[in-house]
This record gives C-alpha cells, sequence and structure tokens, in this order.
C-alpha cells in the first residue's frame, strides 16, 4: 500500500482501478474480451480480497489480469491513465478552459483543511454543500 508523508494510506492504485471498472457496468466489454480465463482470474482475486488477503500478496494475480487487459488491447491495463498524444511544447500546458476570458475553475473541500473530502461544485445547487461535523459550508479551492 502507498503511503502519504501523514503517514495516510493511499491504497493499492491497481485495485482501485479494478473497483472502479467493476463497479462500471460500461466497462463490461473490457472483461467480457478476456474470456473465461479473465473471468476466473478476476474472480479468483477478488475472492482473496474478500477473505482478508493484501493486495500486496496477490500483486502476481494483478500482474497476470494486467497483462490479460494488454494482450487484449487495453492499453491503459489496470492503469486509471488513458494515452494521449504528447502535447507540440514540451511541459505544463494550460488547462483550455482556463485563463483571461473564462472563470477560474475550483473544487469544494474540506472547510478546515483537516479531511480528504473534495467534491465538483454543482452549478444547479442552491448552497453550497456543508461539513457534514462542523456544518460550514465546503471552501472553495481554486485549481492552479
Amino acid at each position: 500500500m502507498a503511503d502519504t508523508a501523514d503517514g495516510a494510506g493511499t491504497g493499492d492504485g491497481r485495485l482501485g482501478e479494478l473497483c472502479r471498472r467493476l463497479s462500471d457496468p460500461s466497462s463490461a466489454p473490457e472483461f467480457g474480451a478476456l474470456g473465461e480465463q479473465g473471468a476466473r482470474l478476476v474472480e479468483t482475486i477478488v475472492s482473496a480480497l474478500r477473505d482478508g488477503r493484501s493486495p500486496e500478496q496477490l500483486d502476481d494475480r494483478l500482474d497476470e489480469l494486467e497483462e490479460l487487459l494488454l494482450a487484449a488491447g487495453h492499453s491503459a491495463g489496470l492503469g486509471s491513465y488513458r494515452t494521449t498524444p504528447l502535447p507540440s511544447t514540451p511541459g505544463f500546458q494550460s488547462l483550455p478552459v482556463a485563463g483571461p476570458g473564462h472563470p477560474g475553475l475550483y473544487v469544494l473541500a474540506c472547510p478546515t483543511g483537516r479531511c480528504g473530502r473534495v467534491e465538483a461544485p454543482d452549478a444547479e445547487a442552491p448552497d453550497l454543500p456543508a461539513c457534514g461535523i462542523l456544518g460550514r459550508p465546503l471552501s472553495e479551492v481554486p485549481l492552479r
């Protein structure tokens, strides 16, 4: 498990992506393309996790599943990223909707910064969502 500087676990990235895809009905064709072997492998991984095995103990199985996904043409494997062309200018690029003439982009976050709650703003909502503990509105945090 990956850890952050403050010691909080961030979880296994491949396992998080597997969980997300298993929860997303639109991902069913990805796993369907793996055939019976892939279905058995996914079931083995899920059953082992439910029985209490750690993601580290399943590294070989996750590697095997990633190889099957790559071989079936899913270029991200168990990564949450997607391949995009490199920009013509090296380095960081501006967001297409950031800069002069565009409203600033922001997220809503914990008003005290003590927890990891972050939400996308809802333009349709009449009020900002509130912190469930303090009852204060979430803070607007600009994206830079």
